[in-house]
């Protein structure tokens, strides 16, 4: 087993939790669906969390493939994917704790928890992104993965991210999830090209 393979086992398995915790929040929800008002603000969040941590997944191995085995990196490891567990989980209501002619309305929860939920995946990013600047110090190699594009890009992100969690506005917040949901949705689909224009896979072929 590779050092990567060990750290990622770690990091993986902490990563699948989140995103456990996350489809399981949206199932819980629509198996109550009869007494939730769902909105939109709530199922974006959803959806700007879960790709953010398909983000996470990838970078774990732009970024750690090559790092040695060390417990420094997998305390950095459940750092990062601890705090996705908290926003993951925080995402949706706990609709089972909850009296059975209660109605939960998904807008008045995302107003309620939206600062826990953008705060941790702010966190978690700027774990990275403190990671790759102590890198660039010390190597020139990682210097160069601070591209322009990235500079923007984390600035767009960090910004965004910042802004729907604190800001007091709901107009401003809104504003901010849709720039950060445009810009991820934007990456997604700048990697989809990518793959597209690489000719996509082959299937594997048996014996």
């Amino acid at each position: 087993m590779s050092a990567f393979e060990f750290f990622f086992s770690f990091y993986g398995l902490l990563l699948g939790l989140s995103v456990a915790e996350l489809v399981g929040g949206f199932a819980r929800i629509l198996h109550e669906r009869q007494r939730v008002r769902f909105g939109w603000l709530t199922p974006l969040l959803a959806v700007f969390v879960a790709i953010d941590l398909a983000t996470f997944w990838n970078q774990a191995w732009v970024f750690f493939r090559g790092a040695p085995f060390n417990p420094a990196l997998l305390l950095v490891g459940l750092v990062i994917a601890g705090t996705f567990y908290v926003a993951a989980s925080v995402t949706f209501p706990r609709v089972s704790a909850e009296g059975v002619d209660t109605r939960i309305d998904l807008d008045d929860h995302f107003w309620a928890h939206r600062r826990v939920v953008f705060g941790c995946v702010l966190a978690a990013n700027a774990i990275v992104w403190i990671l790759l600047g102590a890198l660039a110090l010390a190597d020139p190699d990682w210097a160069a993965v601070w591209s322009p594009r990235l500079i923007v890009g984390v600035s767009i992100f960090a910004a965004g991210t910042a802004t729907a969690a604190f800001a007091p506005g709901r107009r401003t917040v809104i504003a901010a999830l849709l720039i950060v949901m445009a810009y991820t949705l934007w990456n997604m689909a700048r990697a989809g090209a990518i793959l597209i224009a690489s000719g996509g896979w082959s299937p594997m072929t048996g014996g």
